[in-house]
C-alpha cells in the first residue's frame, strides 16, 4: 500500500494515526485544529492543507470525525477529498454517523469511481491507544479486503458487517448496548452506596458473575476515583443515541430504552457535563440520590 490519508486527529484519531505510523505507513494528515497535526507530523507523518491535497497524494483516505455533517462536507465539499481523489481511491470512514448518511457520501464518491467502506469503531481512547479497537465495517468485500491489514494496525477486530451503511448501524446497536450498560451500573451502585455498602466490594463480588461487563471493568474504578475525565465525551454519545432513534423510527422499531438513557445524558448536559466522559451518567443518579459512589 502506498501512502495512506488520515483526515480528523481528535482523541480517536491522533492515537489511531500515531499507531499506523508506528507499523510503518507512509501517512499524509489533515485536521482544522493545527495542534494534533504538529504531534502527528513530528513523528514522521506528512503535512497536507486540505483534504483535497490529502486525496492527491493518497490511494487510501481514512477519516475519523465528529458526526455526518463533517463526513459530508470533507468528502464531497470544497476542497473535499473527491475533489483531489483519482478513481480507484479508498476512502475509509472510521467516524460514527447516520447510516443512511454513509451510503449518501459512498454513492457521491461512486460517481468519481471512489470507493467507500464505512467502519465505525468501539473501545474509545484507550483502545485507540493501544490499537484494539473493535472495527465494524459495511462495504464490498474485494475493498474491506485491501484494507484490513491496515484496519488491524488500528484494531484488535475487524468485521465485515454488510453492504455500505450496516458499519454504522452495528456501531448504533452498540452505542445503545454501552449507554445502558453503563446507566444500569450507576443505578446500582447508587444504591449499593446509599444503602451503605462499600462499592467497591460491591465491584468486587459481581464482576466475575453474569453483571459482570467490559464496561462496569472500564468505568466502576474510574467513578470510584470520580474520574470523569473523556475517553467518550457525553456529548458524543448524545449525537450517536440522536442517530440511533432516528434510525430506529425511520425503519419502525421503537426503542424505548434508549429514549430514556437519551434524556438522562441530555440532563446531565444541562447540568454542565456535557464534556465529561460517558461513565459520568452515573452523576445523574448521584444526584438524584444525594450521594457519591466513592472508595
Amino acid at each position: 500500500m502506498s501512502k495512506v490519508g488520515f483526515i480528523g486527529l481528535g482523541i480517536m484519531g491522533k492515537p489511531m494515526a500515531k499507531n499506523l505510523l508506528k507499523a510503518g505507513y507512509d501517512l499524509v494528515v489533515y485536521d482544522i485544529t493545527s495542534g494534533p497535526v504538529d504531534e502527528v507530523v513530528a513523528q514522521g507523518a506528512a503535512r497536507a492543507q486540505s483534504s483535497a491535497e490529502v486525496a492527491t497524494q493518497c490511494d487510501v483516505i481514512v477519516t475519523m470525525l465528529p458526526n455526518s455533517p463533517h463526513v459530508k462536507e470533507v468528502v464531497t465539499g470544497a476542497d473535499g477529498i473527491l475533489e483531489g481523489a483519482k478513481k480507484g481511491t479508498i476512502i475509509v470512514d472510521m467516524s460514527s454517523i447516520a447510516p443512511l448518511v454513509a451510503q449518501e457520501v459512498a454513492a457521491a464518491a461512486a460517481e468519481k469511481g471512489v470507493e467507500m467502506i464505512d467502519a465505525p469503531v468501539s473501545g474509545g481512547e484507550p483502545k485507540a491507544v493501544d490499537g484494539t479497537l473493535a472495527i465494524m465495517a459495511g462495504g464490498k468485500q474485494e475493498i474491506f479486503d485491501k484494507v484490513e491489514e491496515m484496519l488491524l494496525v488500528m484494531g484488535g477486530s475487524a468485521v465485515l458487517v454488510g453492504d455500505i451503511g450496516s458499519g454504522n448501524t452495528c456501531k448504533l446497536a452498540n452505542q445503545i448496548i454501552v449507554a445502558l450498560n453503563i446507566a444500569a451500573v450507576g443505578e446500582a451502585f447508587v444504591l449499593a452506596q446509599k444503602a451503605g455498602v462499600d462499592p467497591e466490594k460491591v465491584f468486587n463480588a459481581i464482576k466475575g458473575g453474569l453483571a459482570g461487563s467490559t464496561v462496569m471493568n472500564a468505568k466502576v474504578p474510574l467513578a470510584l476515583e470520580g474520574n470523569f475525565k473523556p475517553g467518550f465525551r457525553i456529548e458524543l454519545h448524545i449525537k450517536d443515541l440522536q442517530n440511533a432513534l432516528d434510525t430506529a423510527h425511520g425503519v419502525g422499531v421503537p426503542v424505548p430504552l434508549t429514549g430514556n438513557i437519551m434524556e438522562i445524558m441530555q440532563a446531565l448536559k444541562v447540568d454542565g457535563h456535557a464534556g465529561d466522559d460517558h461513565g459520568g451518567i452515573i452523576q445523574f443518579y448521584e444526584k438524584m440520590a444525594q450521594v457519591q459512589v466513592r472508595k
